[in-house]
């Protein structure tokens, strides 16, 4: 879903763990403290424990970090250099040089956890009339995965804390979005829902680049959020026509308004997680007012 240039990549390094304790952390759903049920078979994760014995995101971050930095000295042939860490940040960031074009790879510490998802999962993803009572029960019966993320919301920052990610479903869902199996195949019929998911993305970033201060609260993971429950609204193919590329765009930003005035956009896999908190109403006001302005004058911001 890349839109500008193919500049930005996001890897997941995912190291699978049998067996985890998983305790919420805040009422969101989202964010869990991990340790161990009893001795793992991954005895080198060990090291890794805080003084309570929760398997700790930052010390883990930390080695990462340490390991590829040594392993980037070992490239010679391209200019590769390790960002300075960012707070809060899940990711390592390599910056790669090339004589074309800056290339910057995100390297996302994730767990994959085979055990039942957490019961703050149970009335999400709710696609049945979307995609179907068995592909969502396939989805279900995937690993859960989670990222090296801390949790703003501690008392303590401690850099203990793990969210949920459902990156491995959600690009799933995009590969094979439609109601009909056939949807966008070589000799299927064609619907524009990437396209529409495309367009807000691209929308996003123009605005975050002209307001970066205002709107440093939003991101990509919004629209896809949103892009999520519209397709739940308008579950059939036929609602998603490619010749109606603009009326369609036009029904899924007016839910993503609706979502923004609201201070409302539940988290697609955990319902009760709201992505707009009301204390950022001030960030949703001020987004709904430039998307309204481009909506009203026929999106300038795409001719620039």
């Amino acid at each position: 879903l890349q839109i500008s240039e193919p500049n930005e990549f996001d890897i997941m390094l995912v190291m699978p763990v049998a067996r985890l304790q998983l305790d919420e952390c805040d009422d969101t759903g989202a964010y869990y403290y991990l340790t161990f049920k009893r001795n793992p078979k991954e005895k080198y994760l060990l090291r890794f424990l805080d003084e309570d014995g929760k398997l700790s995101a930052f010390k883990m971050l930390q080695a990462l970090r340490e390991i590829i930095k040594q392993e980037v000295k070992n490239i010679k042939d391209v200019e590769v250099t390790v960002k300075r860490k960012k707070a809060g940040s899940p990711a390592i960031t390599l910056q790669i040089k090339h004589p074309s074009a800056e290339i910057s790879v995100d390297i996302i510490l994730t767990l994959e956890v085979q055990q039942s998802w957490p019961p703050s999962t149970q009335d999400g993803l709710k696609i049945e009339q979307w995609l179907g009572r068995k592909v969502r029960r396939d989805f279900r019966n995937k690993s859960i995965y989670l990222v090296a993320k801390q949790n703003k919301r501690e008392k303590v920052l401690r850099g203990n804390t793990w969210r949920l990610s459902f990156s491995h479903i959600e690009k799933a869902m995009i590969n094979n979005h439609g109601s009909s199996k056939t949807c966008c195949e070589s000799d299927g019929p064609k619907c524009c829902r990437k396209g529409c998911l495309k367009l807000l993305k691209y929308l996003l970033e123009q605005l975050k680049m002209k307001h970066a201060k205002e709107l440093e609260k939003f991101c990509s993971y919004h629209a896809k959020t949103a892009f999520f429950h519209s397709c739940v609204m308008w579950p059939d193919d036929t609602d998603w026509h490619l010749g109606d590329l603009d009326h369609c765009f036009q029904k899924y930003l007016g839910y993503f308004l609706d979502c923004l005035q609201k201070c409302q956009l539940p988290h697609f896999f955990i319902p009760q997680y709201n992505l707009l908190s009301l204390e950022d109403k001030a960030s949703s006001d001020f987004l709904s007012r430039q998307i309204n302005y481009e909506l009203n004058n026929r999106f300038p911001i795409f001719q620039e």
